[in-house]
């Protein structure tokens, strides 16, 4: 957009040497700016997906002996373990099956 105002000003108010070195900067400016938003638009790659939840910490909602439910950032799932945890137990997702979570006790 610079880019273009630049031109148009190179064309119609500026005197001659001037518009080359506005239309010049402009170019500059607008591709700094284009480098830069690319680099910043890729500092991480985006979560999603059911295997983000491996390794993430769950509050046990209902008695997990051996399958039960827990509750991630507000959503509940199903989930099985091999200790029995009881509701308010604090629990780390190890894998995940289908839409049933494997979780341990959190240390």
């Amino acid at each position: 957009m610079l880019t273009i105002a630049a031109i148009v000003l190179a064309f119609t108010v500026l005197p001659s040497p001037w518009g080359v070195v506005a239309v010049a900067g402009a170019v500059v400016v607008d591709i700094a700016e284009t480098v830069a938003l690319i680099v910043w638009s890729k500092r991480r790659r985006a979560t999603v997906g059911a295997e983000t939840l491996v390794g993430r910490a769950a509050t046990v909602v209902t008695a997990v002996a051996p399958r039960g439910q827990v509750k991630i950032d507000g959503e509940v799932w199903d989930a099985r373990s091999a200790t029995v945890l009881v509701p308010g137990d604090e629990a780390v997702v190890t894998a995940i099956d289908g839409l049933v979570l494997d979780v341990e006790p959190r240390k």
